[in-house]
């Protein structure tokens, strides 16, 4: 076996394709010889910091261009240049990235005037010597006095010994699924599902099954089904403006969901992420069946991912005790100021104040959405922060996202979502990464222009 590692100092695009780029780029000049046995997935997965999922993609693409072959004894190994068949083009760099589902930064709400005037006020309060200090596990009292306040809107009346401070939501997803899960155990999500969830479920040895839905999104009838047969441990679902779909649960749907998982003993992750995000809120799974259900909701998507806070409800007092080691293990706790930034911000209304700017400005991103790409299949929430794209038959996800990346716009194909082998011809827009509605507006035009033309090479972003 050859220990290889790629280079990926070039940066720049999607990941997979960076890897099978260096890749190429090392058959052609001999570091790899025919063959050469490549590393194990899993193991070069490890290596260079990326899911297993990524290094999948990456020799898929090398596969299909015929500078690698596999076989079930040997692995992967190389086959040489003069098999491939086309030179994977170098990834090149992106004027607008679209991967990560960033909140917008509206010029208006001065945002790095408030966490600057914030962390003042933290700073000059009395307890500001204690919160520079360690905080018990699961955080402080008026933290989780202030994350019962917040969460109030969805969850009614909540004990402050039912919340715990997270250092964002994907250390809570993660120390949840320690707490809960053990290898080989099973979790139901959708058929498209957070690539954090999956990036979970593949370090602890978790197997995923997927969920089918339709229109209205997840299918309880076939929930049902699953546990009868499967006897899953628990649900992980994004029951707000689902990720990548948009889709949001009826009320009828949430109840019937807790409802299953009270009789089979299931527990539900309810990932709330977009919540915040509804101008009418809509009441959590927790709130319906709070004995089952472990609720998530940070404010990275309606704030800021800077911010590193998360508000876990769990069931029950022992849970937030456990669930608070879980974390000190993992982390210690999260960020002591940022968490006292958050408190004072639900306490003096700043909280509510930004999420409704944040509101306000998706409202407006989505209209120009709407509005520049009649015509196509595209789904969005009118207050969610991303899209969801659905092709025509005449271009394949991969191609379309590739001819996007190289006009400099960067977006997520279905493969990153998905949980069977056989994803949707679609792809996510993440809206609030640009600084303007301006430049929104060119970039719909962008992709009118690629899912309407004659194949025309594009004119880059700008």
């Amino acid at each position: 076996m050859t220990q290889w590692v790629p280079d990926l100092s070039a940066g720049g695009g999607p990941k997979y394709l960076a890897i099978a780029s260096a890749l190429a780029a090392d058959i052609r000049s001999g570091r790899l010889k025919p063959g050469d046995a490549l590393p194990p997935q899993r193991e070069l997965a490890r290596l260079i910091g990326v899911d297993l999922t990524t290094v999948t993609r990456a020799f898929n693409e090398a596969r299909r261009d015929g500078l690698i072959g596999a076989n079930g004894r040997r692995g992967s190994f190389v086959l040489g240049p003069g098999s491939a068949r086309r030179t994977i083009p170098p990834v090149a760099p992106v004027a607008v990235d679209w991967r990560m589902n960033l909140p917008p930064t509206p010029a208006r709400l001065h945002l790095a005037d408030r966490f600057d005037e914030g962390f003042r006020a933290v700073l000059q309060a009395p307890d500001a010597a204690e919160r520079l200090q360690y905080q018990q596990a699961g955080g402080a009292l008026p933290d989780r006095m202030a994350g019962a306040e917040w969460l109030k809107g969805r969850l009614g009346e909540l004990a402050e010994d039912r919340v715990v401070i997270a250092a964002g939501a994907q250390n809570a997803l993660a120390s949840i699924c320690r707490l809960l899960l053990g290898s080989g155990d099973a979790v139901v999500t959708g058929e498209l599902t957070f690539p954090g969830m999956k990036s979970v479920a593949e370090r602890l040895g978790v197997g995923l099954i997927p969920l089918a839905g339709d229109a209205l999104g997840l299918d309880p009838d076939r929930l049902e089904a699953l546990c009868r047969v499967h006897r899953p441990k628990a649900l992980y679902c994004v029951p707000t403006m689902d990720n990548p779909t948009t889709v949001t649960l009826s009320v009828e749907r949430r109840a019937a969901l807790g409802a299953i998982a009270r009789r089979h003993g299931l527990w539900i992750i309810e990932d709330d992420a977009y919540g915040d995000l509804r101008s009418e809120p809509m009441p959590a799974i927790a709130r319906l069946a709070p004995d089952r259900t472990w609720h998530i909701a940070s404010l990275a998507k309606s704030v800021s991912p800077a911010l590193r806070v998360a508000y876990v409800a769990v069931p029950g007092t022992g849970d937030g005790l456990r669930l608070g080691a879980e974390i000190h293990a993992a982390c210690v706790m999260a960020p002591p100021l940022n968490a006292a930034l958050a408190s004072l911000w639900v306490r003096d209304g700043s909280l509510a104040e930004i999420v409704a700017a944040m509101r306000g400005e998706n409202r407006a991103r989505q209209e120009i959405m709407t509005e520049v790409l009649a015509g196509h299949d595209l789904a969005g929430d009118p207050e969610a922060p991303h899209a969801w794209l659905t092709l025509p038959d005449r271009w394949e996800r991969e191609a379309f996202s590739t001819a996007l990346r190289q006009a400099g716009l960067a977006v997520v194909s279905s493969d990153a979502f998905a949980v069977t082998d056989r994803p949707p011809n679609a792809v996510r827009l993440s809206l609030g990464s640009l600084a303007d509605l301006g430049a929104l507006r060119r970039a719909a035009r962008l992709i009118d222009a690629l899912l309407t033309g004659s194949g025309q090479p594009l004119a880059a972003f700008v």
